[in-house]
């Protein structure tokens, strides 16, 4: 099937990958929600495995709870513990990072060639 490219299809487009980028761009969303496909996280687990500072940890948490990707539970422990967790609304990026992880993973190659 042919593409039509007109102006207003490119400008929804467009639209449409600025409103992706607002969600799940920058350095770590993604790499959160990869770590996350794998099981629920404490926050220090969180952020020993991704490499991140608490601070920017939680900034990028509080976005993805915001944008529903996330969940957030408080655990009823003394000291209390939060645990993250994925949504299933965040099983509609599985392609997404399907494909960019097979991307990367042949782009990593032709530039070791």
């Amino acid at each position: 099937m042919d593409t039509i490219h007109t102006k207003e299809a490119c400008q929804k487009s467009i639209l449409a990958i600025r409103d992706t980028l607002d969600v799940v761009g920058g350095k770590w969303k993604l790499i959160l929600l990869t770590i996350l496909m794998t099981g629920p996280r404490r926050f220090r687990e969180l952020s020993r495995e991704a490499g991140i500072s608490p601070r920017i940890l939680s900034k990028e948490l509080q976005e993805l709870e915001m944008n529903e990707l996330v969940n957030r539970t408080v655990q009823n422990t003394k000291p209390i513990t939060v645990e993250y967790s994925l949504t299933p609304y965040s099983e509609s990026l599985n392609d997404v990072l399907s494909s960019m992880q097979h991307w990367g993973v042949e782009h990593r190659r032709k530039m070791i060639r």
